[in-house]
Parts: C-alpha cells; sequence; structure tokens
C-alpha cells in the first residue's frame, strides 16, 4: 500500500500547490467567483463536468449498478441530461447577463425584489450540498488509512478549504481540471475495464445475473421519473453550475464546452453501471451497494493503479465539495449579507465591496466561514441522504418555476416570483413531513403547487414595469452589463447604470470576456 498512499499524498499536495498558484491570479471580484469569465472550451468542458460528477456520481453510482444493473445508470445520466439542457437553451443567456448569483439574475428579472427569499434556499441547498460532499471524505480515507470519521471530515474538509479560500474560482478551476483527468483516467479507462474483465466479461455477467440487471428499465419508471425532477432540473437552477457557467469566456464555449461536458456526464453514467453490475458478479453478498466500488478498489486492482482510482474518487467528492462551497459563500455574501448590511441602514458597497484586493478579501472571508461551518455539520450529521434529499426538494419545489419562469415568460412578476418560492418550499417541508423525507410525492406536489402559484398571482397582479423588462433584455443580449475589471488604487470602481442593477441588488463590477 506503501505506492498507494504516495499517490495520493502526491496528489493531496497538488491540490494545494494549485490553490496557491490560483491565488496569484485572484486579483478581482470577478477573477476570485468566476474565473474572470475567461475559461475557454477546454478548462470550461473539464470543470463543468468535474463539478456535477461528485462522489454520489461515482461511488453512489456504481452502488446502484451494483444493486439495479445497467438501469442503475439513470441517477447520473439524468444529471448528464440535465447539463446538455442547461447548455444548449439556457447557458448562452445566463453568461450574457454577467451576474454573481440565481438571486442577482431574480433581482434583474423581477425588479429587485424577489431575490431576498431565494437567496436564503439557495445557500441552504449548497451548504448541505457541501456537507454531504465532505461526509463523503469518511468513506475514502476509511479505505485508505482506516481512519476516523471526525478526523477524515476535517482533513479532507481543511484541503478543500485550504485551496479554495487561497485563489477562489481559479484554484478550483485549476484543481477541476486536474480532477477530471484523474477521474477519466481512474475510473473509465483503468477501473472499467478491469472490473469487467475479473467479472469474466459480458457474457459470464449475463450469465450470472437476473436479467433484470440488463433492462434498461429495471430501476423502475417512477424512480427514473423522480430523478427527472430532482437532477435534471436541478441542473437548471443550481448556483454551484450557474456560477460554472458564469465562467465561460463566451456564448460559444458555454454551449458546446457544456454541451461536451454533459456527454461526457452520460458515458460515466454508463460506466459506472457496468462497474457495479461486474463487482456484483465478484461480491454478490456485499452489506450494502455503496460498498461495491471501494470493495472491488481494494481488492482487484493492482498497487499503484488502485491509488490512482482512489486518487480518482477523491477528485470526485473534492470537485463538487469546492464548487458547493464556493457557491455557498458567494450566495451567503451577495444576496444575504449585503441584503442585512443595507436593511440595518449600511449601504452596499459598489462593486461587490470597493477596491478589488478587499473585494477578494471580503469573499475569501466568506469561504472561510462556510468552510468551517460545512465541517462542523458535516461531524454532527449522520444520514447523508435525507439531508441531500431535503436540499433538493427545497430547490426545486421553491425555486425551479420562479427561474425558468422569469427566462420563458415574460408575463411573470415579482408577487408570482415570491409566491412560487414560499408556496412551493412550504408545501415540500409540509409533504415531506407528511409523508416521508424519502418520497417522491413532496417535490412532486410542491412544484405543481409553486406552479399554480406562480401562473394565479402573476396573472392577478401588475405586469412588471416595462423599463425593467427592458433593461432585462438589454442584459439578455449582452449589452448593458457592468465590466469586470479590478478596480485600480485611488480610482471609483464601475457601478452599473440600468433600473435593474440598482433595484436592491448589490452592484457587481464584471469583467470583459477576454
Amino acid at each position: 500500500m506503501a505506492v498507494d498512499y504516495a499517490v495520493i499524498v502526491v496528489y493531496l499536495a497538488g491540490m494545494l500547490a494549485m490553490g496557491w498558484w490560483g491565488m496569484r491570479r485572484a486579483r478581482s471580484k470577478s477573477d476570485f467567483l468566476v474565473a474572470g469569465r475567461r475559461l475557454g472550451p477546454a478548462m470550461y468542458s473539464g470543470t463543468m463536468a468535474a463539478i456535477v460528477l461528485g462522489g454520489a456520481s461515482t461511488i453512489g453510482g456504481v452502488g446502484l449498478g451494483y444493486q439495479y444493473g445497467l438501469s442503475g445508470a439513470w441517477m447520473v445520466f439524468t444529471i448528464g441530461l440535465g447539463l446538455l439542457a442547461l447548455s444548449l437553451f439556457f447557458s448562452a443567456r445566463i453568461a450574457r447577463l454577467k451576474v454573481y448569483t440565481v438571486s442577482e439574475m431574480l433581482d434583474l428579472r423581477y425588479g429587485g425584489r424577489a431575490g431576498v427569499i431565494s437567496g436564503v434556499v439557495m445557500w441552504a441547498y449548497t451548504l448541505m450540498l457541501a456537507v454531504t460532499s465532505t461526509i463523503a471524505y469518511a468513506t475514502i480515507f476509511d479505505v485508505l488509512f482506516d481512519m476516523n470519521r471526525t478526523v477524515a471530515i476535517i482533513l479532507g474538509g481543511a484541503i478543500v478549504l485550504a485551496y479554495s479560500t487561497l485563489g477562489g474560482m481559479w484554484s478550483i478551476t485549476l484543481t477541476d481540471m486536474v480532477q477530471f483527468v484523474v477521474k477519466t483516467i481512474g475510473v473509465l479507462l483503468l477501473l472499467l475495464p478491469i472490473a469487467v474483465v475479473k467479472a469474466g466479461g459480458f457474457s459470464a455477467m449475463k450469465a450470472e445475473l437476473p436479467t433484470s440487471y440488463f433492462d434498461p428499465l429495471g430501476v423502475g419508471g417512477e424512480t427514473i421519473f423522480t430523478y427527472v425532477l430532482i437532477y435534471t432540473f436541478g441542473m437548471l437552477i443550481g448556483q454551484d453550475i450557474w456560477q460554472r457557467v458564469f465562467t465561460a469566456r463566451g456564448d460559444r464555449v458555454a454551449r458546446i464546452g457544456g454541451t461536451v461536458a454533459g456527454t461526457y456526464c452520460l458515458l460515466y453514467a454508463i460506466a459506472g453501471a457496468v462497474i457495479g453490475t461486474a463487482a456484483k458478479v465478484m461480491y454478490p453478498k456485499l452489506p450494502t451497494p455503496d460498498d461495491a466500488f471501494a470493495t472491488i478498489v481494494k481488492d482487484e486492482l493492482p498497487i499503484g493503479v488502485r491509488g490512482l482510482v482512489l486518487a480518482a474518487a477523491l477528485a470526485a467528492v473534492m470537485s463538487t465539495s469546492s464548487g458547493a462551497l464556493i457557491a455557498c459563500a458567494t450566495v451567503a455574501n451577495n444576496d444575504i449579507w449585503a441584503r442585512l448590511k443595507g436593511a440595518f441602514g449600511r449601504a452596499p458597497e459598489p462593486a461587490g465591496g470597493g477596491a478589488g484586493g478587499d473585494e477578494v478579501r471580503g469573499n475569501r472571508v466568506f469561504i472561510l466561514i462556510m468552510g468551517v461551518v460545512v465541517i462542523g455539520v458535516a461531524i454532527a450529521l449522520n444520514n447523508v441522504v435525507e439531508a441531500l434529499t431535503v436540499a433538493y426538494n427545497l430547490l426545486v419545489g421553491g425555486l425551479l418555476v420562479p427561474i425558468l419562469g422569469g427566462l420563458l415568460w415574460k408575463r411573470g412578476t415579482v408577487q408570482g416570483a415570491l409566491a412560487a418560492v414560499v408556496v412551493g418550499g412550504l408545501a415540500v417541508i409540509g409533504l415531506m413531513a407528511g409523508y416521508d423525507i424519502l418520497a417522491n410525492e413532496p417535490v412532486y406536489y410542491g412544484l405543481l403547487a409553486s406552479l399554480a402559484a406562480y401562473l394565479v398571482v402573476s396573472l392577478a397582479t401588475r405586469p412588471t414595469d416595462a423599463a425593467v423588462l427592458a433593461a432585462w433584455r438589454e442584459r439578455l443580449a449582452g449589452r448593458g452589463a457592468p465590466e469586470d475589471r479590478p478596480a485600480e488604487a485611488g480610482t471609483e470602481p464601475h457601478t452599473a447604470g440600468t433600473p435593474a442593477d440598482t433595484a436592491g441588488t448589490p452592484a457587481d463590477t464584471a469583467g470583459t470576456p477576454g
């Protein structure tokens, strides 16, 4: 195992080195939060694939393959479908808005009052996403070093917190590219063929397992439908995903790069299910399906390769964890803290906080605070699946309708958006209490309640002000957005001048797509 340990240690040291290097590039708010909006197709594709394919997609995807066979691919497959839909139909418009958070988009679209509640909901979602990703370190470090759960969470969380705090999105982008390469080599090029060969090939797998393991719909139609609602639609509206869209250099990068990443997710989904199916042949009586990944890696892979594949699992967890952490901190700073300062009579600072260094320091502090909170909650929390289900149910049930409605329906109003968030969120919470947290009904009925509230209240209230809609259309067309540039010493930061920019949101500075 010494060689495997060396591979892991080198990988972790590399992540910290990337964080240090990224710190030198993060000179403005735009650099720190959205990598200066300068990513080209290759880096954009890699970092987008890395953020959506986390520990649940890797360890959980193999576990679903172990439990259901090839149809176990559907969870990760629907993630890929959501990313494809986002990239083909929405990413160009989202990138042209030149904002930092989903709530800022809602403020622009509805006139400056819709983002308050949505910011709290989005913050809760990103927090729980970061927490559940952080908990996964315990599983991986247990396999590697037989480490205590709390120590494993602190170690893994501290490494992600360190490189994320140092360089923000630049550090996360650089580490995600490394993680993307490691996952591709470790899971697709090494573990997949080795697992199939060790199981005796596809003919032996078909002979050993029930036919249901090779039924594309074996996991069940209702389960697939729920995956679509939660994961496909979740990809369309999550702050962690949108923040990666904001890093694109332009429309074409967002569309093509996202399409490549979505296609990669589809392949990754199938690979995980096949690996899990092969593990079922080799280890038919594992205690839990999620043990399949660790067992096959530990028992079947040669020295060195085993370390690389475990590094791939660690990469999957770290990419999701770091993306969720910076998203959580961005929402906390821009959508919650800035509004609280305004509510208590302290005007929001222009351009996100003054000079470039002050902007970066402020956001760095929020990442540090949120990272400590995430590690603390991860240590205290036991049921990961329930926590993640609550987060996604609230996200989809409360925010899907006002976000997509704002992008697609000009008659939607701020009152309708707020009603959709409140009614959908409360319906989801009440239904989870009445049925069960893991039941499918809460997200079904919560989404319907949100849609009904949005339509009825929007039609019953005055249309959105024409000036707000005009400013919104200008931003969608790529005009009227503030520039992202580091504030120079002795100069005033640039502030936006459109009605939507001054309607209750902190003004943002934004960088020109280079």
